[in-house]
């Protein structure tokens, strides 16, 4: 884990995925890094290569607002991925954390699921864990070797590229959404364990954190292989849970009439006497492991 000088790590991990091409500079042919030297971001910005520099180092921790927007301009940053440097640049004291944070559903949430009775639903905890589903949701990623973790799912199911025909977008944005989800918050146990382990055990996982991408899990269209039902493609609308910091409630859609929304009835039929939503922490997490 990046636990000191994030700011100048994640100046570092941008600067390296831009190429000289898209800032319209000269590429030369002796060049040594990937993407762009430091003095080259700090032309593109407006600051001296020493301000930048120390910025890099963590010998300055704190440009001002306009020095930020500079810096995204140059590293061409999308909006999350903005707004996480504005945050890196004016950290908010964050409370010491001794132990994993519980995770508890809403009990009003849970049965508001149970009446999508054509809906996938999931709610996911800030690393990206099943903390509950419905009938539907549940159905959607049963059977695999990590069906309660989708972080897991992705990397490190044996399954994972069978069930995600478009698995390589699936791993940009799931490490995406992950860092745009932990913010500027690493000090956080789970999240710490949760990377540590998957950094040893997926070289796919270990690379994309390290490009340092921040993109909020917000509506996607998503193309699953179900080993019940076959091909789905799916609209997802990601929303936060405001009684729950960290919560995400993500809602899963098939077009009217298409294969896809007959697929998911057929799914619906085939769990139809599973229970309905069900908090995925402790005992029925246990269900999604087996």
């Amino acid at each position: 884990m990046d636990s000191d000088n994030r700011l100048g790590r994640f100046l570092s991990a941008r600067r390296a995925l831009v190429s000289p091409e898209e800032s319209g500079l000269p590429t030369g042919s002796r060049r040594r890094v990937a993407g762009l030297r430091r003095e080259e971001v700090a032309m593109l910005a407006g600051v001296s290569s020493d301000y930048y520099v120390r910025l890099e180092q963590g010998r300055e921790r704190h440009p001002s607002a306009q020095v930020v927007d500079a810096l995204a301009r140059a590293l061409r940053l999308e909006d999350d991925a903005v707004d996480h440097l504005h945050r890196l640049a004016r950290p908010v004291a964050a409370r010491p954390r001794g132990r994993t944070r519980p995770e508890p559903v809403s009990p009003v949430l849970l049965r508001m699921m149970e009446g999508w009775h054509s809906t996938p639903a999931v709610v996911l905890g800030r690393c990206l864990t099943v903390l509950a589903h419905n009938a539907l949701g549940r159905g959607l990623f049963a059977g695999h070797t990590h069906s309660g973790d989708l972080l897991r799912l992705v990397f490190l199911d044996p399954d994972a590229r069978d069930f995600y025909p478009d698995w390589d977008r699936v791993a940009v944005n799931t490490v995406a959404g992950l860092r745009a989800a932990a913010g500027t918050g690493h000090d956080d146990p789970q999240l710490i364990a949760t990377v540590g382990e998957l950094s040893l055990k997926s070289e796919e996982f270990r690379r994309l954190w390290a490009r340092h991408d921040i993109r909020q899990k917000t509506r996607e269209t998503k193309r699953f292989r179900h080993p019940q039902v076959g091909e789905l493609t799916l609209d997802y609308e990601s929303l936060t849970v405001n009684s729950a910091p960290g919560q995400q409630l993500v809602v899963y859609q098939a077009a009217p009439g298409s294969p896809s929304e007959q697929a998911l009835t057929l799914l619906g039929s085939l769990g139809a006497g599973e229970q309905h939503p069900t908090e995925s922490t402790t005992e029925s997490t246990k269900d999604f492991r087996t």
